[in-house]
């Protein structure tokens, strides 16, 4: 596992789930195991499509699809017109061996470009309907990881990339909303081709093996609604 080399971005090692020590998070976990369904649903349709649209700005997330989690997984709520799909991602998002991947306060809002809806998207979807199908998170990623091996899951498309600019997100209970920011998705081992995590690069990286890519993220200096964000956290 890699161990994240400087300051400036252990916000986004802890984001990832990807921090040093991350085995000793995991034995102090507070959340291991999943909790009940409704817990990790949002009752009001309207407020679900309303947060995951304010993962990018109106001009992009107003023509885009909405989907929405139910009881049997991600449904289309909204059909959109420019190719870019709008979610809420839940805790199994995030590694399987960190504290908080049964996490029922997470809330994600994410607004993926076309290329990242159709070759990126479809495993956490995955995921999703095993986590409520009651699988455990080892039968997750062993599932996941095989249907990427054997291609029952797209490769991943160069181009691919998503919105993160809710100011209402909750990514873990460390960092909560963190940071405005888009991410990049590249396959895994191409931090040093970008020059991230470099002293003074913008770029920051993490590998993510068990989606099988390398996870870019950029801050902005706007939250989606164009209000100012810190740029110090």
């Amino acid at each position: 596992m890699r161990k994240c080399d400087f300051a400036n971005i252990a916000a986004a090692c802890v984001l990832l789930g990807l921090s040093f020590g991350a085995a000793a998070q995991a034995a102090n976990d507070p959340y291991p195991t999943m909790a009940p369904l409704d817990q990790y649903l949002i009752a009001n349709k309207d407020a679900e499509i309303a947060l995951a649209r304010s993962a990018a700005p109106a001009s992009i997330s107003g023509k885009a699809d909405v989907m929405v989690l139910g009881r049997d997984g991600y449904t289309a709520a909204v059909k959109g017109s420019n190719g870019f799909v709008c979610i809420v991602e839940r805790a199994w998002a995030t590694p399987s061996d960190q504290p908080g991947f049964w996490n029922p306060k997470m809330r994600a809002p994410h607004c993926f470009n076309a290329v990242a809806a159709r070759s990126f998207l479809p495993t956490f979807l995955m995921r999703t309907k095993l986590a409520l199908a009651g699988k455990s998170k080892a039968e997750i990623v062993q599932a996941t990881t095989s249907a990427l091996a054997n291609k029952q899951l797209p490769a991943l498309e160069p181009g691919a990339m998503v919105y993160m600019m809710s100011k209402q997100q909750y990514l873990n209970d460390q960092v909560k909303a963190w940071h405005p920011h888009v991410m990049f998705f590249a396959p895994v081992g191409a931090e040093k081709s970008w020059g991230a995590n470099l002293p003074d690069s913008p770029m920051i990286a993490a590998d993510d093996p068990e989606e099988g890519v390398t996870i870019f993220m950029l801050w902005v200096a706007k939250w989606s609604d164009g209000s100012p964000a810190p740029m110090e956290h």
